[in-house]
């Protein structure tokens, strides 16, 4: 049973996400001031916080099982800084296809200086807007991890969501660990979209 307070703080992210979207497509010129407002309302009675997203690959294990895992991810409808954390784990665009997503943890955000072990690369510092995002899996090398050792920098605008919850099979399962302040944020979302049956059900085994 979801209590009053966790309702209320999960209605306060409903409103906050509802009206970035609408915001979002207001100053594209994509819909007028009476649109905005149907648009802000309607997601907040109809709409989700959170989707289901099929990962595959051993990139994210052990977080995420190698043979892949259900995830229940939180729409990040603008990240920047004040949305998303080092430490998180999202869903991302990839850099080398923008018709394919990938998963990775937030390992910098601007202003963070970068240093290699290798000492022929140079110190750089990540600009206005950048990331660095890798692999959970430790024993991949950069090319098969596919993370930012390899493509460098990404942009925080290709950050779609958080991963807030894996099923990895029907008895493995559990919340993600991300930052500390993204799972305060996120626990309200959690407790009340949550649904572990319609994973199960819609889980890639």
């Amino acid at each position: 049973m979801v209590s009053l307070s966790t309702w209320c703080r999960y209605l306060v992210h409903k409103i906050e996400y509802s009206f970035t979207l609408g915001w979002k497509s207001y100053k594209r010129g994509q819909i007028s001031d009476r649109e905005l407002q149907d648009a802000v309302w309607k997601n907040v009675f109809r709409g989700k916080l959170t989707y289901l997203h099929w990962s595959k690959g051993e990139a994210m294990a052990p977080t995420i099982g190698e043979q892949g895992g259900t995830l229940l991810v939180r729409k990040i409808p603008s990240a920047d800084p004040g949305r998303v954390f080092v430490g998180d784990v999202i869903v991302m665009k990839d850099p080398d296809d923008s018709d394919n997503y990938l998963v990775r943890r937030l390992a910098a955000t601007e202003g963070y200086e970068m240093v290699s072990k290798d000492e022929k690369d140079e110190p750089f510092v990540l600009e206005k807007d950048q990331c660095w995002v890798l692999a959970d899996n430790e024993k991949l090398k950069p090319k098969e991890a596919k993370d930012s050792r390899l493509f460098g920098p990404v942009p925080m605008t290709g950050i779609v969501g958080r991963v807030i919850y894996c099923l990895r099979t029907a008895v493995d399962h559990g919340p993600v660990q991300n930052s500390h302040y993204s799972m305060r944020k996120d626990s309200p979302v959690l407790e009340v979209e949550l649904d572990v049956d319609d994973m199960v059900k819609n889980h890639k085994s």
